[in-house]
């Protein structure tokens, strides 16, 4: 009888959605300070008299933070603890969003919107692997889901900072990045709230502080839900042990393209990259696509938030679909959706029916991350499951760096049809490829999905 066996029989309970609550907030914060970034742009513009090559940097750059803090948090999260990274990361992207705040020029501005851009995607790297490795597997496929849609939270915050602060005041488009800094002082629950991956700690050799964590959690669910704990099963699946590699980015490579691994590495790198060149190349440009199409800028921003609450439903059933429909085949059924939706999209003139196709791809553009946040942590062993995590979301923010770039000229040379044709384009590669090669995932514990193949690996 192990401590994973012990900590996979745990039924979810109160404990189980505070750490959901805790994780949530930070990506809904980290979805608010993307978010943000699409309707600070015509006042940057005018206070700097920017030109389109300058804005759609702006655009790029807190993505392109995102790509170097995710690699970073994965490396880290493997070898200092998955707790420390996320508190980490939250500062250091609070303290960035402030100096943005008051970035005196342009250059100021740019560089600080990268770092901040850093400890944001830092931070979304780690959240979805520390998490899941405190939920049963019966149950991860909702948990994980669940805990991205409170990236949707954050885009509509955003949608209304854009809406009612940043139009309202002189210096609304400062005030709304003094706004996205606030979750700094969540530091102080994390701190004391937060326990360290159980799974981690046994993989360096801390049983101790593993066997301390999880029996805190026992009595903390017998106590909220007032019943016996359910007995401990009897598991063929070895545990965790203390011997795993010590990671770095070559070694991780290595292994992550080991014949072992190759095959859900490209397909997890692959889905990352759809989806996020996808989802930014229509959220970073739809105002400035609605105000093209005869919008004023406040309706611009009030149809964005409807299409920004569309986000809600999407990643939330998306959530309940995986446990009933495997990770794999939700994400296949959700981006087969954004693939019709943005045909739709394509095909439209009037502003009320560009909202609505622009909801319905938002629906499922969302519901899709829902099902790959789930999905990623599940195919990688513990001792790189951060790693690869980080790595596979890093990958995917090269989508969101060329998107801003790619979807603005597409915009200049194809139109608005053209725009949304690609991102069909792009979207049916996606199906394809998790339909064709994607590995079911639903209902097995992560040993039973990981261990294995690293013990193969090392042969």
């Amino acid at each position: 009888m192990t401590l994973l066996a012990r900590l996979d029989r745990l039924p979810l309970s109160r404990p189980h959605y505070v750490l959901l609550l805790i994780g949530g907030l930070g990506y809904t914060f980290d979805g608010m300070d993307s978010a943000v970034v699409a309707f600070l742009l015509p006042s940057a513009q005018e206070a700097w008299g920017l030109s389109n090559g300058q804005l759609g940097f702006i655009g790029s750059a807190t993505p392109f933070g995102f790509l170097f803090g995710a690699t970073i948090a994965g490396l880290l999260g493997d070898r200092i603890g998955r707790k420390k990274v996320m508190m980490y990361a939250l500062a250091f992207y609070a303290v960035f969003s402030v100096i943005a705040a008051f970035a005196p020029n342009y250059e100021v501005f740019l560089v600080s919107r990268v770092l901040a851009g850093a400890g944001a995607g830092a931070e979304s790297a780690i959240i979805a692997p520390f998490l899941s490795e405190f939920v049963p597997a019966k149950r991860r496929g909702w948990f994980i889901g669940a805990l991205a849609g409170f990236f949707s939270f954050g885009f509509v915050l955003a949608a209304l900072i854009g809406r009612f602060v940043v139009p309202t005041f002189d210096d609304g488009w400062r005030i709304a990045q003094v706004i996205t800094a606030l979750p700094i002082v969540m530091l102080l629950w994390w701190r004391r709230s937060l326990p360290e991956s159980p799974r981690f700690l046994l993989q360096q050799g801390r049983t101790a502080e593993a066997e301390q964590v999880v029996a805190d959690l026992e009595r903390r669910v017998e106590r909220a839900t007032r019943q016996p704990l359910p007995p401990v099963p009897e598991t063929a699946t070895a545990p965790a042990t203390a011997n795993a590699p010590k990671v770095n980015l070559f070694s991780a490579l290595r292994y992550l393209w080991s014949p072992a691994m190759a095959r859900r590495t490209a397909v997890i790198w692959l889905i990352w990259f759809v989806i996020t060149f996808s989802y930014y190349g229509f959220f970073s440009w739809i105002p400035t696509l609605l105000v093209q199409r005869g919008i004023t800028v406040t309706k611009s921003f009030e149809f964005s938030i409807i299409i920004y609450l569309a986000q809600i439903p999407g990643y939330f059933s998306a959530a309940w679909l995986s446990e009933r429909m495997d990770r794999k085949n939700t994400i296949a059924l959700y981006l087969a959706g954004s693939a019709v939706s943005a045909f739709w999209l394509s095909q439209m003139d009037s502003p009320v029916m560009i909202t609505i196709a622009g909801a319905v791809l938002s629906f499922f553009l969302n519901g899709t991350y829902a099902g790959v946040y789930s999905y990623t942590p599940e195919v990688f062993p513990t001792w790189i499951r951060a790693t690869g995590t980080g790595l596979s979301s890093a990958f995917g923010r090269v989508g969101s760096i060329l998107a801003p770039t790619i979807i603005g000229l597409s915009a200049a040379s194809l139109g608005f049809a053209g725009v949304f044709g690609l991102t069909t384009a792009v979207l049916v590669a996606g199906v394809v490829c998790v339909v064709v090669f994607g590995l079911s995932t639903a209902g097995r514990s992560l040993e039973e999905l990981t261990e294995p193949t690293a013990e193969e690996a090392a042969k």
